[in-house]
């Protein structure tokens, strides 16, 4: 079993990744023998999407090196991606979206031909069977309130990794991290990340 962690926070001890770190010392208490990768993408350089991006077209025989260079980023983003069983990602709140580096990320991954096809019936996601687990931190309340309608955060990721096939998405979101009752949210996410590592933990064996 490998479970993938992305932290994509522009802070080093911020609330996502405090607790994308939970998740994975508790995922990998049940999970003596299995693997954690670990992608921060603040250390990880992303080539910009230009007109280079075409190559992603071309049949990989008529790279050229120039090209296969360009998308090496890409292939390893994406290999990681398909190992993992588990997928866990940090996602802080900015501006009511996500981190630019979250989605550069999205930006390398999103492939035709390695994570997505088109048919008769349009496009298909190639990527299922796996379980994405989304920890968002976000500096007021958005859920079942009148700032909900303010969230580009959770329904873009929905939609973005739904057209890859993962459509087994959880979302745990640390709220009011910028409000006097913070440790109190943070404390209710660390809680839930508990109980739903213990549930999958459970349901892999009765499978």
């Amino acid at each position: 079993m490998k479970l993938l962690q992305i932290d994509s926070s522009a802070r080093a001890s911020s609330v996502t990744r405090r607790l994308t770190a939970k998740f994975a010392a508790d995922w990998r208490k049940s999970h003596l023998d299995g693997e954690v990768i670990r992608r921060d993408l603040s250390a990880t350089f992303f080539p910009l999407i230009t007109d280079d991006w075409t190559a992603t077209y071309l049949e990989e025989s008529k790279l050229t090196p120039a090209q296969r260079a360009y998308l090496s980023t890409s292939d390893e983003l994406i290999a990681e991606l398909k190992a993992a069983d588990t997928i866990v990602i940090g996602a802080p709140m900015y501006n009511f979206s996500i981190p630019s580096l979250l989605k550069a990320w999205i930006d390398q991954v999103v492939r035709l031909g390695k994570t997505i096809s088109y048919g008769p019936n349009g496009p298909q996601g190639l990527l299922a069977k796996k379980k994405v687990f989304v920890i968002t931190s976000r500096g007021g309340a958005y859920q079942g309130s009148e700032r909900e309608a303010l969230d580009f955060q959770e329904p873009y990721l929905r939609v973005v990794f739904g057209y890859m096939g993962l459509t087994d998405v959880a979302f745990i979101h640390a709220e009011n991290q910028a409000r006097d009752e913070a440790a109190v949210h943070f404390a209710n996410a660390a809680d839930r990340i508990g109980g739903i590592v213990i549930k999958q933990n459970e349901e892999a064996v009765t499978v």
